[in-house]
């Protein structure tokens, strides 16, 4: 290698966030020359640790459309409070659109019970036992969005707490 040159080895950058497109579609618009065609990416990004987002992008090919959603879902991150048992805290219900969506806590060892988009967001999350319905439309990007919704609402008990200002102890009184 010569003097000073650098090598054009692409740096490996250790990420924990995860990428999961949801769905590609092609749309187009009608301008006066004709139809314009580009692409429509519907993205999950998250850790696997409590961190996730949907995002969209829309470019003339698939791998700007792609990049764009990710890029959209890392603005759009939600923090979702996770049980030791890696549940959710208490049932939530999340809206987005036409799109509900239903979630409850289950035992350890149920699993991810959730289809589409939804499955995609709850598994993304780091979420591993729940149990979670859509309700009316069946639009991937709002039944997502949706889904980050319900996680949105979780609150844990030391929140619950710190916003009503007593102690954690108060809230189990019987």
């Amino acid at each position: 290698m010569a003097k000073g040159r650098k090598s054009n080895k692409p740096r490996e950058e250790k990420s924990d966030w995860q990428e999961r497109v949801v769905q590609i579609r092609r749309v187009t618009k009608v301008v006066k020359g004709g139809k314009k065609l580009s692409f429509r990416a519907i993205v999950v990004v998250g850790n696997e640790k409590g961190q996730v987002g949907v995002g969209v992008g829309k470019a003339s090919d698939v791998i700007g459309a792609v990049k764009k959603g990710v890029a959209d879902g890392k603005k759009h991150l939600v923090e979702v409070p996770l049980t030791k048992s890696n549940s959710i805290p208490h049932p939530a219900q999340g809206a987005g659109g036409g799109a509900k969506v239903m979630m409850r806590p289950a035992a350890p060892g149920t699993g991810v019970i959730a289809g589409g988009a939804v499955r995609t967001v709850l598994e993304l999350a780091g979420v591993k036992n729940i149990l979670a319905k859509q309700l009316g439309s069946g639009n991937p990007l709002n039944n997502a969005r949706a889904a980050v919704s319900a996680l949105d609402n979780l609150r844990t008990f030391a929140d619950v707490a710190e916003e009503r200002g007593v102690p954690i102890e108060n809230l189990y009184a019987t």
